[in-house]
Formats: C-alpha cells, structure tokens, sequence
C-alpha cells in the first residue's frame, strides 16, 4: 500500500523499518535462547524450569524494547540520520519512526511470550495470534492510508499508526492467553518476581551466544540499510522491494527452521540422540529441495511483487536486477538456516553458530560490500555481496552438520 505512494515513501519506511528489524533480531536471540534450552527441559516435563527461563528472558526483552522504544521515539530524525545521508529520505523515515518506535516494547513482550509457547510445543498459537495482527494491520493501513471510512487519507504516518494500534492488540492477547488460560507453562504474575540463579547462568552460558549471534545479524542488518541508503531514492525503493519479497521468503524458512529446532532439542533433551542422525538427513535433503523451488518461484514472480509498486522506471530496472540475484541467494539460505539453527544450534552447539555468522558478517559480507561501494559498483553487485554468506555457509554447513559433533545436552543446569 504505501508503494503506491512513490518512491520517497517506499524509501522512508524501509529506513524507519530497520530499526524494528534490529530489534527483531535482538528479540529473535532472546526467543530463541529460551526455545533452545526450554525445549530440552520440555523433552523432560520440568515445566516450573521453563517458567524460570521464561520470567528472566521476558525481562531482558522488555530492557531492550523499552530502550528501543526511547531512541526511536525520541530522536527518530537523528536515527534516520544514521541509515541515511539523503535529506529527502531521512525527513520521510522521521515521523513513521516516531510513531512506530512506540510499539517496540509491546512487540518485545508478545515475542518473548509467543516464544515460550513454542518451546512446549504449542506452535500454533504464534500462527494465530500473526494472522489476528495481520488483518487488524492490513485493514487499518487500509483506512488510514488511503482514508476510508471517514478516516483521514495518512499516508506514511497512517501505516505507522497502525502498526502500533496492531502490537498493542497483539501484547494484549498473548498476555492475557499466557497468563490466564495457559495451562502447560501456567506462568502467573508472580512468578514475574521470582528469580533463579542457576537459569540466570545458563542462560548466560547458552543463552549469551545466541543472542550475541543474533545482535551480529542485527549490526548485518544495520549496515545493509546504512550501505542501500547511500544509493538514490529509486535504488533504496529498489531495496526495499527485494527486501520484502526476502522478508516473506525468510519468515517462513525461519518458521520452518524453528520448527526442526523444537524437535531437534525436544530429541537431544529427552535422550533420543540415535534418531537425530537419520532425522538430520532427511532435513538436510528436504530442506535443499524447499530453496530450489523457493529460488525458482521468486525469479517467475518478481515481475508480478514490483508491479505493486508506483515506482520510476529507473527503480523497476535496479529491483529486476536485485531479485534476480535474491533468487539465487534464497536456496542457499533454506539449507543453511536449517542446517546451522535448526540442527547444529538447537542441537546444543549453540558458540559455532555464533562464531560462523561473527566471521562471515565482519570478515566477508560487510567488507565486500563496502568495497563494492567505494568502486561505485551497481547496486545489483552490491546487494550480492549483502547475500552473499547465504551461499558460503552451505559448505559449512555440509562439513558441521554431518560430522553430528554438534549433539549436546544443555539441561545439566548446576
């Protein structure tokens, strides 16, 4: 919807976006170092463990929203000014960021929370409570964008209030499904207060390198729009173009992911480690297939996602380039996420993964593309250096995941 309104505004909110992305993956780390651990404590039915974990990671999520929250909504033009050195855009990303940095702690709370469901192995309450979001975000962008119904025509702004107006819902129902009727974790609120030392440690322990992994994708990220937003407006739409069809593509490879986590820690926990290794098979083949067909079918639609878009045709040029190498890049990305998350991390070695993605991103990913820039190279070439760890890593992948030293049970917890 807000393609419709040129190129300016694509290229504003897919500044004013990134910060929410860099706290996605933050609150990723933290959800993720709650589902590892959980899950092997739910292999043993020790759910007064799971709230414990539960309680401790909530905090931590609710610190960096709120910390999140204060930047964003207090000084969005000087975090604007950070991912961006074009005026226009950076006065364009301003007010969305002001609006939308509101909802980053209500966004942290659900998270953490919808993570603690996942870990007992109730994965459809995340599916339901996104699609509720969805169609509460997509009718109000609807109404306020546009202004239907009476409501006034927002634009850009109009999408940033529905944004928050959908997390605030979202918050609402998750805490009240959690803490009332919940009844596998059963987390109650004074439970909130109540802190075990041992937890604290693991999640230090195990915990830590997760979240610094995830903080590692999150600088990624950061450098990605602060390197596309040197580019002119058409190229940044451009950008954000590609990125929201690799957005779609990566939220349900990283759904998929999560899910073979759940089970690999769930088997690793409760004893069952002669299974993994006909199970990690079958993953790895299955999940190879899933991002050859995924790469083909963006490669045949990516006409179809630009022409959504009210943009120049300089912009239409630069994202027929940038899909075409996404295409690419996306089936190397199913084999690796599952491979390396959803096997090798979930699986107990959780400082490799951390390790990997710290020397590819500082060492090859961000330094290629800056380089890139600096020789004034196409912005296709570019974005290719962004992606281009999504296809190393597979060779990684390969040597790690079936060697299976990666098997370890974290819930000896002292």
């Amino acid at each position: 919807m807000v393609g419709t309104l040129g190129d300016l505004s694509i290229s504003g909110v897919f500044i004013g976006n990134q910060i929410h992305t860099f706290l996605q993956f933050i609150t990723g780390g933290i959800g993720a170092a709650l589902v590892i651990l959980s899950t092997q404590y739910w292999g043993k039915q020790d759910t007064k463990s799971i709230r414990s974990i539960t309680v401790i990671c909530l905090w931590v999520g609710i610190g960096f929203g709120g910390v999140f929250t204060l930047f964003s909504a207090g000084f969005p033009g000087l975090v604007a000014g950070v991912l961006s050195n074009k005026s226009d855009v950076t006065a364009a990303a301003a007010p969305y960021l002001r609006i939308t940095g509101c909802s980053f702690i209500f966004f942290s709370v659900s998270q953490i929370l919808i993570s603690s469901q996942r870990s007992v192995e109730k994965v459809r309450f995340g599916m339901y409570i996104s699609l509720v979001t969805l169609v509460i975000n997509v009718s109000l962008n609807y109404c306020l964008i546009f202004g239907k119904f009476g409501l006034p025509a927002l634009g850009v702004t109009g999408a940033a209030i529905a944004t928050l107006i959908s997390r605030i819902v979202e918050t609402a129902v998750v805490v009240v499904y959690v803490f009332f009727a919940d009844k596998r974790i059963a987390l109650a609120f004074k439970d909130l207060f109540v802190f075990e030392k041992k937890f604290g440690s693991a999640l230090l322990r195990y915990g830590l390198p997760v979240v610094l992994g995830d903080i590692v994708w999150a600088v990624n990220a950061f450098a990605y729009t602060a390197i596309a937003g040197r580019f002119t407006s058409d190229h940044i739409a451009a950008f954000n173009i590609a990125g929201m069809m690799n957005t779609l593509v990566y939220v349900w490879m990283s759904g998929l992911a999560a899910a073979v986590g759940i089970m690999t820690g769930k088997k690793v926990g409760s004893g069952e480690t002669e299974a993994i290794k006909p199970y990690a098979y079958r993953v790895q083949k299955f999940f190879l297939c899933v991002g050859i067909v995924t790469g083909i079918f963006v490669f045949l639609t990516k006409g179809v996602l630009i022409s959504f878009y009210n943009i120049s045709p300089e912009a239409i040029i630069s994202a027929n380039q940038i899909m075409i190498v996404l295409s690419f890049t996306i089936a190397g990305t199913a084999y690796q996420m599952t491979s390396l998350f959803g096997l090798v991390k979930s699986g107990g070695n959780i400082s490799f993964v951390f390790k990997n993605d710290t020397i590819f991103v500082f060492l090859i990913v961000i330094p290629s593309a800056i380089i890139a820039l600096l020789c004034n190279a196409p912005a296709w070439f570019v974005f290719l250096c962004l992606k281009s760890d999504q296809l190393l890593k597979c060779f990684v992948a390969v040597v790690v995941v079936n060697r299976f030293k990666w098997i370890k049970n974290l819930t000896a917890v002292k």
